[in-house]
């Protein structure tokens, strides 16, 4: 069983930051790669960053250069630092960990384990 535990979410104003936190197992930790993915109202979830078991990552392009994902191995826990927030960065935020391949790792099809998200609000 994966479970995932998201925390750190809050309302700031815009230009403000906030870091999002993840605690997760060893077993999905380093066997999946795990990802961020959003959900404002009436939209589609998605990806915004991911990294594998080796560390490398991908961004979506809304938040690259403002959005960090990073792993602490020794804890277990995924972050997310998120910088320079837009009121459209506002929506519920999760992390999830599955095999996505890396030809296609913004997929959200991939990912199987999700916690149970953690909300951020952007104030213009």
């Amino acid at each position: 069983q994966v479970k995932l535990m998201e925390s750190g979410g809050g309302s700031v104003q815009a230009g403000g930051s906030l870091r999002l936190t993840c605690t997760t197992s060893e077993y999905s930790y380093s066997a999946y790669r795990m990802p961020w993915l959003r959900q404002a109202p009436r939209k589609e979830r998605e990806a915004i960053a991911t990294i594998d078991s080796e560390g490398s990552t991908t961004y979506a392009d809304s938040v690259k250069g403002r959005f960090t994902i990073s792993k602490d191995t020794a804890t277990f826990t995924l972050y997310l630092q998120m910088n320079s927030l837009k009121p459209e960065d506002t929506a519920m935020y999760f992390c999830a960990a599955g095999h996505a391949p890396p030809t296609d790792p913004m997929a959200s099809v991939w990912y199987h384990f999700w916690g149970q998200g953690t909300q951020v609000t952007v104030s213009s």
